[in-house]
């Protein structure tokens, strides 16, 4: 049991600390913004370029890995949707925004930093490969669904270009892109440009951690209790479960598995309520959903690290 909490309790620390210094007043809302730019926007970035670009793609990027981990991320959407629709009679709009906090697990703040204190850094291979698709693919279900749900009727050729519009504004998928391109090309990094990501990398999860403890101190728990129980039901119990059985039925290797399964376990990622207050629905019970999940995940990863092999 000690080992375990080791693994998470750094983890967690980093966010409380960041969110005791955003309630105590000495990280004001502005810095905190600002230190989520820094590592959403260029850290991050920098980040997942890296290693992409240096990711072995034939030998990380097959589809029993892939399949497992989308499949389970799939039924969490749709779960997550029909719940929110027939269940707790929402919206179709707000149904959406609730399907993609149960879609969009906190992958790269969250699962990145754990699997790597639970397993170490050459643990992470499937987390990247699972990650480089992570925010395309989810952003990709999200904005589509929503898009047809709201211009009901409209050609269905129109909606394309919102897709990837909104996708590739995203400062870590152009990350992603660039390091695609890199790798698939062969194009040598310079010396110090290469030292100088690597400096950007160290950077990246810490910061991330902290500023995240002082974003979610301005998510306080509001709105439907009900329907944020089942953002992190199926967010924390559902999704990794699936993942597990399709893991299973795939004969994924034992590191491949504990990635998917662990990625799968993590919190609704900020993007979630990034993704409702892009369209001004359901924002109070997304951004519950990543405080109250986040805090949940404290317990739920426990149990998850305990059963994996």
């Amino acid at each position: 049991m000690s080992a375990l909490l080791d693994v998470i309790l750094p983890v967690f620390l980093v966010i409380g600390a960041g969110w005791a210094a955003a309630w105590r007043g000495l990280l004001p809302e502005p810095y905190v913004d600002g230190l989520m730019k820094f590592a959403q926007n260029f850290a991050l970035p920098c980040l997942l370029f890296t290693a992409i670009s240096r990711l072995d793609l034939g030998a990380e990027f097959h589809p029993a890995l892939l399949g497992s981990f989308y499949g389970g991320a799939v039924a969490g959407f749709l779960a997550g949707l029909l719940g929110a629709r027939l269940i707790f009679r929402r919206p179709w709009e707000d149904s959406v925004a609730i399907g993609f906090s149960c879609l969009f697990s906190n992958s790269l703040l969250l699962g990145l930093p754990i699997t790597e204190r639970a397993y170490g850094p050459d643990a992470l291979e499937a987390n990247v490969a699972i990650i480089a698709i992570h925010a395309p693919f989810c952003y990709g279900v999200g904005i589509t669904v929503m898009e047809v749900i709201r211009n009901r009727g409209a050609r269905l050729a129109s909606l394309p270009p919102k897709v990837l519009k909104a996708m590739f504004s995203n400062a870590l998928i152009l990350g992603i892109a660039l390091g695609f391109a890199v790798n698939l090309t062969g194009a040598p990094v310079p010396g110090p440009v290469s030292d100088a990501l690597d400096l950007m990398v160290r950077a990246a999860l810490p910061a991330a951690l902290f500023g995240l403890g002082g974003v979610l101190y301005r998510y306080r728990p509001e709105g439907d209790v009900a329907t944020i129980a089942m953002i992190c039901a199926v967010s924390l119990v559902l999704h990794p479960a699936v993942v597990w059985g399709l893991g299973t039925l795939a004969g994924l290797d034992r590191d491949a598995f504990r990635s998917a399964v662990l990625t799968a376990a993590m919190a609704p990622g900020v993007n979630t309520y990034l993704f409702a207050n892009m369209y001004g629905v359901a924002r109070r019970v997304s951004a519950s959903g990543v405080l109250i999940g986040t805090a949940v995940s404290l317990g739920t990863v426990w149990v998850w690290l305990a059963l994996l092999p």
